[in-house]
């Protein structure tokens, strides 16, 4: 009998992107849409901002993260995959929560991207009035 696969899954959406991500027991590598973190997120700050949660409590070498992102640009999917990160850290250890919520990692980021409407130039420009 093949001994079960012990992960805490959970998602995370910002903007249009979306990202299921899958924790499980290991040393801290991750992985985006199998391939490795650092090919992915090519700029440092993207990097940086999907393992906030995983820095600010402590479990970056507990943990391989497999995250499958979907959706949007790569800012919009790595605060997609920061916010998964909290929540499956959240389903492997509910007193994490409060630290968390504190930090505002399982805050969904409501901002979207405004249509743009007809008769105009955007969403908000116009195009220029002319009196005469």
């Amino acid at each position: 009998m093949a001994a079960k696969l012990v992960q805490h899954l959970a998602t995370g959406r910002r903007k249009t992107a979306t990202a299921r991500v899958f924790l499980r027991p290991g040393k801290g590598q991750i992985t985006v849409n199998h391939r490795p973190f650092d090919n992915y997120f090519a700029n440092e700050s993207a990097r940086a901002y999907v393992r906030q949660p995983l820095l600010a409590t402590e479990m970056a070498d507990r943990f391989d993260v497999l995250i499958l992102a979907d959706g949007g640009g790569v800012t919009g999917q790595a605060g997609a995959a920061r916010m998964g990160i909290a929540r499956a850290l959240i389903e492997f250890n509910t007193e994490l929560r409060g630290k968390l919520k504190q930090l505002g990692f399982l805050t969904r980021d409501a901002r979207e991207h405004e249509r743009k409407k007809y008769g105009q130039k955007g969403a908000r420009k116009r195009f220029q009035f002319s009196k005469r």
